[in-house]
């Protein structure tokens, strides 16, 4: 669906991605996400992926993102003109919302020319609210489905608003492009991961298992102050979401304030009972969990899949 090119120029794409690409891009998610940059979101950015040491993880995302510029490219007849200038899988959770706005409405972000959305999950089956409204132009609303995409312009003829979500959690792949190679993503990319080889890093046994960036991704501040007694830790956040409790290792009178938990040793408990697994930190643990939780629900839907074709 193709509205006016010139008053609200946007195109929608059906079933761009496979199901199966949506849910490779979700494991993705689920095992490396981070505090994204609004209350209630997570993000997993390419640098974040570089920085944690999970870079062989961009693989998945490479020929998504060429294919998508070709499209932007082709639509907007700008073909070999745009760079990218931010890649990344965010997910909104229960409580998150967005008003009216246009994707360059900052001065820091004038340089973005379009926008590209890729709905990984479904409204309505994922997750309720957090629909996807227009101020102009047809379509006014846009209900996600996993693997449709949403292109427009990021300036004012596309201004858009995103509904509170009310309960589980909204996932999307979302790209900006740019015709200002100064902010071409790819370039800042590649001179890190030249980085990362020189050093010989990649050649360490086990060296593709994830490693903690800095500390101070984990921090999430609701009035943006950098202390982090007025702040919240993600990690330990998704860890009591997930209905497990923190029990440190060490003699908790060392432990001065929740920070110390990124660098102490711990075990989890749930109710009653202590686990005897140990992990290094809180990441760890965060890691170790989010990988099996997103296992889990793979595992189920493979079961129910063969249990509708039984019946």
């Amino acid at each position: 669906m193709a509205a006016d090119r010139q008053q609200n120029p946007r195109l929608m794409l059906s079933n761009f991605l496979s199901l199966e690409q949506c849910k490779e891009l979700e494991f993705i998610h689920k095992s490396c996400s981070t505090v994204g940059y609004r209350p209630s979101v997570f993000s997993t950015t390419l640098s974040h992926l570089i920085a944690t040491n999970s870079a062989h993880l961009i693989i998945p995302l490479v020929l998504i993102r060429e294919k998508l510029k070709e499209k932007v490219e082709e639509f907007f007849a700008c073909e070999y003109e745009l760079c990218i200038e931010f890649t990344g899988l965010v997910s909104w959770t229960k409580g998150s919302s967005i008003g009216w706005h246009s994707d360059d409405n900052r001065p820091y972000l004038k340089q973005r020319d379009f926008s590209a959305v890729c709905y990984l999950n479904s409204y309505g089956k994922d997750f309720r609210g957090g629909l996807f409204h227009f101020q102009d132009g047809e379509p006014t609303t846009v209900k996600p489905s996993a693997g449709d995409v949403l292109i427009y312009t990021a300036d004012n003829r596309n201004v858009h608003s995103v509904d509170e979500i009310i309960d589980g959690e909204r996932l999307t792949l979302t790209l900006w492009f740019s015709r200002d190679s100064s902010h071409d993503e790819d370039a800042k990319l590649v001179s890190r991961l030249s980085e990362i080889s020189s050093t010989g890093l990649t050649d360490v046994p086990g060296s593709y298992l994830p490693l903690p960036a800095s500390s101070n991704m984990y921090w999430f501040s609701p009035d943006h102050s950098s202390e982090h007694d007025s702040a919240i830790n993600i990690c330990c956040a998704r860890i009591y979401a997930l209905g497990f409790g923190i029990y440190p290792l060490e003699d908790k009178t060392n432990i001065m304030d929740v920070s110390d938990l990124l660098m102490k040793p711990l075990q989890l408990a749930r109710n009653d009972e202590l686990f005897n697994q140990e992990f290094e930190n809180v990441l760890h643990a965060l890691q170790v969990f989010s990988i099996f939780f997103a296992l889990f629900c793979f595992i189920v839907r493979v079961y129910c899949k063969m249990l509708e074709q039984i019946l």
